[in-house]
């Protein structure tokens, strides 16, 4: 039953992005089928469709997938179409929720971090993808080189610096 709810869950995203004008996605990923609680299975069908919109461009103020996505856009996204209510904007995350310690990363949490300019503002934020405490590699819509939705490390040096906190948008 799991695998037809996620083969499913899969079709559906697939169709979504094939409309016209839209972004398409790079590749569609393989979703995850075994788990062992639901609230891992919603956090890696979250990933799963995160995904699904690598490469996606990067355009401020967007959470629209056909024009692009800003980093906070593509994580309103992808948790709204899961039926969690997030921060349109990455300066709403700053007080909500319950700062996680590393050990209690987790895939799907939200990281949050200080403006590449601002070090007193929140300016950027990303989903985790890969748990694995200071070490963890996120989904981002990054206005940096990449200039798209990418996977990157906590661990790298520009990340590091500007590391405010981890949040689970489950405890919110």
């Amino acid at each position: 039953m799991k695998v037809l709810q996620h083969t499913f869950l899969l079709l559906i995203a697939i169709g979504l992005l094939s409309c016209k004008d839209e972004v398409k996605p790079a590749s569609a990923t393989k979703i995850p089928v075994e788990t062992t609680t639901p609230e891992m299975a919603k956090r890696d069908d979250i990933i799963a469709f995160a995904k699904l919109y690598m490469g996606t461009a990067y355009c401020y103020a967007s959470s629209n997938p056909k024009k692009g996505f800003d980093c906070s856009g593509f994580v309103n996204f992808v948790y709204n179409h899961f039926g969690i209510e997030l921060p349109r904007s990455s300066s709403g995350f700053k007080n909500l929720g319950k700062a996680l310690k590393p050990s209690e990363f987790k895939v799907g949490d939200v990281l949050v971090f200080y403006g590449y300019r601002d070090k007193n503002s929140i300016g950027h934020v990303g989903i985790v993808c890969e748990a694995n405490g200071m070490q963890s590699k996120f989904i981002h819509a990054s206005s940096g080189k990449e200039m798209a939705v990418t996977i990157s490390e906590l661990g790298s040096a520009q990340y590091t610096a500007r590391f405010y906190k981890c949040i689970s948008p489950f405890e919110i």
